[in-house]
């Protein structure tokens, strides 16, 4: 047989159940929250999208040099002509040495800063623009450039993103970093270009 409860135990029961039946109700009074803002209509992710690549994208911040060195490395594996682009690197011949480099790895947190500052800021789509406009006018003064050579960037940068993040790489980032860095090269293309007046848009 379960206790029975005191006089004085009962009265506060019954007043804790008051307060939960009055706070239930205030609650279903209240409006349901806010969706979140849409984004900019020439980003092509929604506001969530947004909000799980920025806080992704602080695990890579903490590996900047580690992540660009692997990319890089993945770039020049797939691509000799993007080495010999680089007069500084030709004479790195195995991937060890290029791992090891100073001037690679130097290289390589000034472009990861550059992709910081766009991915930080991905929502301010006026600023990222500004920033591939000048990034891609910057690049048609390389040697031996070629805008298509730009787009052998995005599957390096996706393998070395997956090595820093690991397991928390999920499907649904693969997803949103594939779409982040698709916008960021096509607009570096097109703003390559482009005259020097015009907005990448």
């Amino acid at each position: 047989m379960g206790c029975r409860l005191s006089s004085a135990e009962g009265d506060e029961t019954a007043k804790a159940g008051s307060l939960t039946d009055v706070n239930e109700i205030m609650a279903d009074a209240l409006p349901d929250p806010a969706p979140p803002a849409p984004t900019d209509p020439r980003l092509p992710l929604d506001a969530r999208q947004v909000f799980k690549l920025k806080k992704s994208w602080k695990g890579i911040k903490r590996c900047m040099a580690d992540t660009g060195v692997e990319m890089f490395i993945r770039m020049f594996r797939a691509n000799e002509d993007i080495r010999n682009m680089f007069v500084r690197f030709r004479h790195l011949k195995t991937e060890d040495e290029i791992r090891v480099s100073e001037l690679v790895e130097k290289h390589a947190i000034s472009v990861m800063g550059t992709l910081d500052e766009l991915i930080s800021n991905i929502d301010n789509v006026d600023y990222v623009f500004d920033v591939l406009k000048a990034t891609g006018q910057s690049h048609m003064k390389f040697p031996g450039f070629r805008t298509e050579l730009i787009w052998d960037m995005e599957k390096p940068f996706l393998e070395a993103v997956k090595i820093t993040l690991g397991d928390r790489y999920s499907d649904n980032m693969d997803t949103i970093y594939r779409i982040t860095i698709k916008f960021i090269l096509d607009s570096v293309i097109k703003s390559s270009t482009a005259p020097t007046n015009n907005s990448v848009s």
